[in-house]
Parts: structure tokens; C-alpha cells; sequence
């Protein structure tokens, strides 16, 4: 049954997604992992007892809808800003009215859309009236609250976290759009097949609001019968966009998944994440530079020829542009992805980066100095420096590089994979010949 108090007063006006916003529990479609029977938060609301939370989630997921039904279910004063367009006068305001009910012994539920846009001061505005109970705070946003929110607002709400519908839970809802007599289009008599529906739930790509009002439009664009076609379909899908919102949770996430996939030697999961970003509108020449940074951290190495497909690539983006230089970016990944891996260089150079930041500025050794000058000389720089070319396979065996205060160090281990296999057996060979001729230390 829809949520009559949450429709504009002229329902000629009002959207369809609002006008089938659902009233209750037993109508609302998805997020079962939080609103299974038993849950916590089903019990509560059920009980029609009240906490602080914050519903994260894509759009079009119900965090408004679960908001009103937990009012509903409270018999609870619900008033609803948005920080888009509000600030702390708005707060106010709302704390005045609901002080103003709690004097009659109602509860009241503030609920806050975008509670992301609010800046860490306006935030601090809520604390004193949610912890002395005068309001109970509901955040809703599409942001990873463990950024945006601040750590005291945080630690008085609980953070459920809601997904995106499935096309199935979607196709549903478009249903019982198309059915409901009051509500939705029951009345025009839409005539509208199952498979369309389904189409239509697709490209709303987890969205109820963006499904409905997908629906919504097709049902103005139908023909006199009411009958709505393939082709009316075709065009309120084809403007369809995948969510990806660069900069946010859904774009680190992503290329998480990318780079994760070639570190996982499985090029056709890597093939699909990039088609995921580009689809999403990511910008190639990003997913390029973290290709080429995949090259040398993941793979290194063990085929140093992945470094330089990845240079290539790059390039070849650059002078091609999209969408032919994309191609060029794809084969670079699913070679990445194949090929053999090592990350000991990522490893040997971030030993190396603690040992300089934790060590100080040690000197460098006299005997590797440089000497351009006769005063230099006759400092001792360069003293003793065995030039390596001179001596026998080119390797100044006993030779020391660091600095006098430290012992010898041993970052780069290669992997037994790859070209590194070979270059692990000429290393070993070499370090144990240093260890054999050491003169310079002890």
C-alpha cells in the first residue's frame, strides 16, 4: 500500500515513484539482509522503537521510503530537510518543532538527505539534540560515512548499509505500477509485456526511482490503446547510465576490483571491470596510468615487458583517442593479467623508503663520493672506489654501497617466477661472492 503522507498535496503532480512509495514493511521491496524476519532492525521497527542511524546506499535503494515507514510504524513526527539546501537555521527550526511535540509526548524523527553535503560544524548541530533524545537523527547517503560524517555524529547512530535491487526485485515493482488502480497506472489500462518490464528494470541498473520513472515516461509515450511498444521502450532505456560516481565509493571500488583481478592472473574479470568503468563514463587515461602502475608493482620484474605494453598502450590512447584507443588499453590489461607476477620490487622499495625515513641522513661513504674538484680528492671523495668495469665479470666483489652505519641490507628478493627466476640466481651468486670478499666491513 503506498505512503499517502508522503505525496505532494496535488497527486496530479506527483511522480509515480512517489506515489507508490510504500507504507509499510510487508510492501517494501529488497534490502532483506537488513530487514529479514528477526532482524534487528525489523524488530525495532515492528516494536515501533526509535534509534539514530544512517542509511547508506546507492540512489534509488528506499533509504527515504525506510525513513517514513519507520515513522509510520512509531507514530513518530517525521520531518524531512535536505543539505543540499539547508543549513544550521533548517536545524534549528526542526529541533524548535520537535521540542514542541515532545512537550505532547511525541516523538520526532528528523531525516536528512545528503547528510554527506553538511560540513563538520553542521554536523556538530544535531549532537546535543540526539543525545538528549529531543529529535531521533536518520541520515541517508550515497558516501562512505566513515569519510563524510564526523566521529562524533557516528558514534551515535547505527550505519545500516543498503544495496542496490536486483532487476527481478525491480521488474516487481514496475508491476505493481502498472496495477495499482489509485496509485499507479491501473487506471489508464498500460499495457506493457513482462519482458519490457524486465528491460526496463535492467537499464535501471539497481534504481527503483530511476525504473519507475523510466516506466512512467514509456506510459506518457504510449499509443491511444495504451499499449506501450518496443520501440517506446528502446528510446526511455537507451539514454540509460551505469552508476559510477567518480571520486566516490563506487569508483575506488572498481578499479579495486581491476587491479585485484590482474593481481589474481584472471584477464577475463579484469576485462570486465574495465568495461564496467568505461561504461560508467570513468576516463581511460585513468584506468591507463593505474595499468601501467599495475606493471610494476604487481608484475615487475618477473616480464618487464608488461611495463612497457603498458607504456604502449598509453600512448597509443593518446594518439587514437576513444574509442579505438581503448582496444590498446584492453590488451594491456589481459596481458598484465597473464603473465607472470612479482611484486618484489614494490616490496624491496618500500623497505628501502622506511629504512631512509627511520635512519636519518646518514653520510654518504667516502669511497663512492663524487670528485669533481682537486680539493674533493683531497678530501678522500672517491678514495679506493673500485670501478666495476675494470674488474673481473665486471663486479667489484666486497664492494660496499650503503652507508658506514648500517649493515648491509637485503630488500630485493626476487620471485622465483618469470624473468626473475634468472635474475634471483645471478643475485644470489653475486651477494655470496660479496660475502666471500667483504674487506671494507665486518
Amino acid at each position: 500500500m503506498p505512503d499517502e503522507a508522503s505525496r505532494t498535496e496535488n497527486p496530479l503532480y506527483s511522480p509515480l515513484a512517489d506515489r507508490m512509495r510504500p507504507a509499510t514493511l510487508d510492501d517494501f521491496i529488497g534490502q532483506d539482509h537488513i530487514l529479514h524476519k528477526g532482524s534487528a532492525l525489523r524488530q525495532a521497527i515492528e516494536a515501533g522503537t526509535l534509534h539514530s542511524m544512517v542509511f547508506w546506499g546507492p540512489p534509488g535503494t528506499g533509504k527515504t521510503t525506510l525513513a517514513r515507514i519507520i515513522a509510520n510504524g512509531a507514530d513518530a513526527l517525521f520531518l524531512s530537510i535536505s543539505a543540499v539546501l539547508s543549513g544550521v537555521k533548517d536545524i534549528r527550526t526542526a529541533v524548535a518543532r520537535a521540542k514542541e511535540e515532545q512537550a505532547y509526548g511525541k516523538a520526532t524523527i528528523l531525516f536528512v538527505d545528503e547528510v554527506h553535503r553538511f560540513n563538520k560544524s553542521q554536523q556538530d548541530a544535531f549532537l546535543p539534540y540526539v543525545e538528549d533524545g529531543t529529535i531521533f537523527f536518520i541520515g541517508a547517503t550515497t558516501e562512505n560515512p566513515s569519510f563524510e560524517l564526523n566521529n562524533a555524529l557516528l558514534s551515535r547512530v547505527k550505519t545500516y548499509v543498503l544495496k542496490s535491487l536486483n532487476k527481478e526485485d525491480i521488474a516487481l515493482l514496475l508491476q505493481r505500477a502498472v496495477t495499482d488502480v489509485e496509485f499507479g497506472l491501473g487506471e489508464r489500462h498500460v499495457q506493457i509485456a513482462g519482458d519490457q518490464l524486465l528491460q526496463i528494470s535492467t537499464s535501471a541498473d539497481g534504481d527503483a526511482r530511476r525504473a519507475l520513472n523510466m516506466l512512467e515516461i514509456a506510459a506518457d509515450l504510449a499509443s491511444d490503446n495504451n499499449a506501450i511498444t518496443d520501440t517506446i521502450v528502446q528510446d526511455v532505456t537507451t539514454q540509460s547510465f551505469r552508476r559510477f560516481d567518480k571520486g566516490g565509493d563506487l569508483f575506488y571500488d572498481q578499479i579495486s576490483a581491476l587491479h585485484k583481478s590482474v593481481r589474481g592472473s584472471n584477464p577475463d574479470a579484469a576485462l570486465y571491470w574495465f568495461a564496467r568503468m568505461l561504461d560508467g563514463g570513468c576516463d581511460p587515461r585513468y584506468i591507463a596510468r593505474r595499468v601501467v602502475r599495475m606493471a610494476s608493482e604487481d608484475i615487475g620484474n618477473a616480464d618487464p615487458r608488461g611495463l612497457e605494453i603498458s607504456l604502449n598502450a598509453w600512448n597509443t590512447f593518446e594518439r587514437l583517442g576513444s574509442p579505438e584507443g581503448e582496444l590498446a588499453i584492453a590488451q594491456a590489461i589481459a596481458y598484465l593479467a597473464s603473465t607472470a607476477k612479482s611484486n618484489a620490487v614494490y616490496t624491496a622499495f618500500g623497505m628501502a623508503m622506511q629504512d631512509a625515513r627511520e635512519l636519518g641522513s646518514l653520510d654518504v661513504p667516502l669511497h663512492i663520493r663524487n670528485a669533481p674538484t682537486r680539493l674533493m680528492k683531497q678530501l678522500g671523495h672517491g678514495k679506493d672506489y673500485r670501478y666495476a668495469h675494470d674488474e673481473e665479470n665486471a663486479f667489484a666483489a666486497g664492494e660496499t654501497y650503503f652507508p658506514d652505519e648500517i649493515d648491509e641490507k637485503i630488500y630485493y628478493q626476487p620471485a622465483e617466477r618469470g624473468l626473475e627466476i634468472k635474475i634471483g640466481e645471478k643475485l644470489k651468486g653475486l651477494r655470496e661472492l660479496n660475502r666471500k670478499n667483504r674487506t671494507r666491513k665486518t
